[in-house]
């Protein structure tokens, strides 16, 4: 009796599961049931009393239902135990009474208690699951499943490649890794991070002179090289659109040093023929690698050619320039003055093909255009980001944003959006803390970063995300390339 006790609280397990639909709970009980007993019971057609005696087309049915029963089974092993017929009442369990057929059935053996659950399970999961099917019957329904989508291919017509799931808004899940430069501590602000166009490499620059390149690896991002400049504190260092050349520049110096990344040769460019500044800090390069940006004083923007570091022409706003960028195709600059204003050019004649004014902002201090081409944000000095449209910031003086990002209380200074246009990182280096990850399209704020109780961003100086978007990094005050791993994304 002692046995019998045991086995009906296994089985008011199972049928608990069953009564919720909880699959996983009833195809444990499914795989571990005996395999000696197997579901003939299912597939044999049941007899009712006008048909003891069957008829010839009865018989048919009953051969072909017999080619269609899986193969018997020898078992591994047989428990003596189990050759013992169990009762099991079925009138002191709830679950047990739901699945009772009639009242004679107020006790059943184990075996008979073992294919009514079979069957419950049968019924709610719609059938026999694929696993429990013989490799036959499987193999032949994958073949019948095979020819369907195939006749469904040649029937239709249009674009069979597919694409990723978009970015879900709200939580972006996300590890913390091992800061980048864990390699090469150091103490000094972080002034660029930037993840190579090509290979798994991020390259950290800060105001120590010195310029190191790693591995990224999520776990250990060994350091592949550092670069030394003596008595040259970085103020930005950045890839060619190839990654075949690096580029720095100081915070008090006019020189621009080039890196030729596969010779490994270090190529100071002192004076470049009718550029007059005499401090080179800001610069951008053109995605499509034609064009170097330099912003200068007095509103004054020159263009040069990448290849050859010679100056092409040079523009001017009314006022300072705050911040200048390229758009995704290379044809237009957008330069954002410190009055609020932001000028658009061309980039083979050099006009100024439309201004507007950014809305709301006094003085600009960051601007950043989508991989896409779709958006265009813009950081104020207040703390608001706009995200505007790019048609609306190339036809009208005066358009509306999207959306009006104001999470931040003080100076937007870093703008960077991923290679998906589905992420706008937004920071200030004003405050600790102060960095968002905007969701797009919806231009919601995702909620869990960064995380306030650990305080372990600081500062943000400058950020990026990796070429396929798998990771994002930001360098602060500290020292600290910090590193994340974005799990929505497979690839580096």
């Amino acid at each position: 009796m002692e046995k019998a006790n045991k086995t009906p609280d296994l089985m008011e397990l199972v049928l608990v599961a069953v009564e919720k639909q909880a699959c996983a709970m009833v195809v444990f009980h499914y795989i571990i049931s005996s395999t000696d007993q197997e579901s003939k019971a299912f597939y044999k057609p049941s007899k009712s009393k006008g048909h003891l005696h069957g008829s010839s087309d009865d018989s048919e049915v009953e051969d072909e239902a017999k080619d269609t029963l899986p193969s018997q089974k020898k078992p591994v092993w047989v428990d003596e135990d189990d050759e013992d017929e169990e009762i099991v009442d079925m009138m002191n369990n709830r679950f047990r009474k739901e699945i009772m057929k009639n009242a004679s059935e107020s006790k059943l053996s184990k075996d008979k208690l073992q294919k009514r659950l079979k069957e419950e399970f049968q019924h709610a999961m719609g059938g026999v699951p694929d696993w429990a099917e013989t490799g036959r019957k499987r193999r032949k329904s994958s073949d019948d499943e095979s020819e369907e989508d195939e006749d469904d291919l040649l029937q239709r017509t249009g674009n069979f490649i597919s694409t990723s799931a978009s970015l879900p808004r709200g939580i972006l899940k996300m590890k913390n890794c091992r800061p980048a430069n864990a390699e090469r501590p150091t103490t000094a602000r972080i002034s660029s991070v930037q993840f190579h166009p090509g290979a798994q490499v991020v390259m950290v620059s800060g105001i120590d002179n010195a310029i190191s390149l790693f591995q990224v690896d999520g776990k250990t991002n060994p350091k592949i090289q550092s670069i030394y400049l003596e008595k040259f504190p970085i103020f930005k260092a950045c890839f060619s659109a190839n990654g075949e050349e690096l580029l720095a520049t100081s915070i008090r110096s006019k020189v621009l040093y080039v890196y030729d990344m596969l010779a490994g040769k270090l190529t100071p460019v002192h004076q470049v023929r009718g550029l007059k500044e005499k401090i080179v800090k800001r610069f951008e390069v053109s995605p499509d690698g034609s064009f170097l940006l330099i912003s200068g004083i007095a509103g004054f923007s020159h263009l040069l050619s990448m290849k050859t570091k010679e100056l092409i022409g040079s523009m001017k706003i009314n006022g300072r320039i705050s911040a200048s960028t390229f758009s995704s195709d290379s044809k237009r600059i957008y330069t954002s003055s410190g009055n609020g204003e932001v000028y658009v050019w061309d980039v083979n004649s050099r006009k100024c093909i439309n201004r507007f004014f950014d809305e709301g902002s006094l003085y600009g201090l960051s601007i950043a255009t989508s991989k896409n081409g779709q958006y265009v944000a813009c950081g104020s000095k207040s703390g608001v980001v706009n995200i505007y449209s790019q048609d609306s910031c190339l036809q009208q003086t005066n358009p509306k944003p999207i959306k009006a990002i104001m999470n931040l209380v003080t100076g937007v200074t870093s703008l960077a959006f991923n290679p998906t246009t589905e992420i706008l990182a937004v920071a200030s280096r004003k405050m600790k803390e102060a960095v968002r990850l905007v969701h797009l399209p919806s231009c919601t704020v995702f909620s869990n970063f960064p995380v306030f109780k650990k305080s372990t961003v600081s500062r943000v100086q400058t950020m990026d995300f990796s070429p396929r978007s798998g990771y994002f990094a930001l360098g602060n005050e500290q020292g600290k390339a910090l590193l994340y791993r974005l799990h929505h994304y497979s690839d580096f």
